[in-house]
């Protein structure tokens, strides 16, 4: 894939870590429908590329977003209204797309919440595996101080990353948040300094790059988060069994115990998308019926 700048993100891939900046600085990295589709195309690029193994999303400047870019217009959201509108004329949240692309990503997405995020700079991060945050950062779910309601499926995700009365007391105050309170919360993994964050998620996804296989990573992900929406654990006994019983006969599995009992790092065979397993996906997509 190379490193690229397209119109308002920049790109880089080095040793398996696909590292993505919103690069919007003077703008305070507010999001454009130009940084929606760029993402969008981003994600689809991370998954067809085998030699990816984690995607980092960070900002560059001091801020990660500060939501919305409002400035070319008023701000307002039905179809006839000037300037940026989450549904884009239409009827669909842009942002909700957006979500739902990083939600059935094939490789782990962590976020380097680099400064502030707020609006959809904040609940983009949401269907994020890893959120490492600058101990200076602030957040923010505004959107009842603004009329309207939470967007980008914040009110699947935010409840189910932070538990229901941290999401209730955020997104019905709108009030803007410390990055001590998102730990205490769960928002965040951990706190670095403002400059220490993209590296610290670069460890990370090095981390996950040198040791684990590319399709367990894969299935793994996608069983956590969709056995969020599971009304009983016999389902997850149903789909571990069945990926255990596919994982256990490829190549990644050999080459773990094969490793593990000779002390030595692993090198695993297995590709994605190229190697996923014949019963991946198990789901059907979910129809946006308008």
């Amino acid at each position: 894939m190379g490193d690229r700048k397209v119109a308002e993100l920049r790109s880089e891939l080095a040793a398996g870590v696909f590292t993505v900046t919103i690069d919007r600085p003077a703008a305070r990295n507010t999001i454009t429908y130009a940084v929606l589709d760029e993402l969008l195309q981003v994600f689809d690029r991370a998954d067809a590329d085998p030699s990816v193994r984690a995607v980092i999303v960070t900002g560059a400047g001091e801020f990660f977003s500060a939501g919305t870019d409002l400035s070319a217009g008023s701000g307002g959201y039905d179809a006839d209204s000037p300037g940026f509108k989450p549904l884009r004329g239409g009827t669909r949240d842009v942002g909700g797309e957006l979500a739902l692309r990083i939600f059935v990503s094939t490789k782990p997405v962590i976020a380097a919440i680099n400064g502030t995020a707020v609006g959809i700079g904040v609940t983009m991060v949401l269907p994020m595996d890893v959120r490492i945050a600058s101990e200076g950062a602030r957040f923010g779910f505004p959107f009842a101080r603004r009329g309207i309601v939470p967007e980008s499926c914040a009110t699947w995700f935010l409840p189910r990353v932070v538990g229901i009365a941290n999401a209730v007391d955020w997104s019905v105050t709108g009030r803007i948040f410390d990055a001590d309170e998102a730990l205490r919360a769960g928002l965040v993994r951990e706190l670095v300094p403002a400059e220490q964050v993209l590296s610290r998620a670069q460890e990370v996804a090095r981390e996950i790059a040198a040791h684990t296989s590319a399709v367990s990573v894969a299935v793994t992900r996608q069983l956590l988060w969709r056995q969020l929406g599971s009304p009983h654990p016999i389902s997850a006994n149903r789909l571990e069994s069945q990926a255990l019983l596919a994982l256990g006969s490829m190549g990644d599995a050999r080459e773990g115990v094969a490793a593990f009992k000779a002390k030595r790092p692993p090198n695993f065979p297995l590709r994605v998308p190229r190697d996923l397993p014949d019963f991946y996906p198990w789901w059907q997509e979910e129809p946006f019926d308008d």
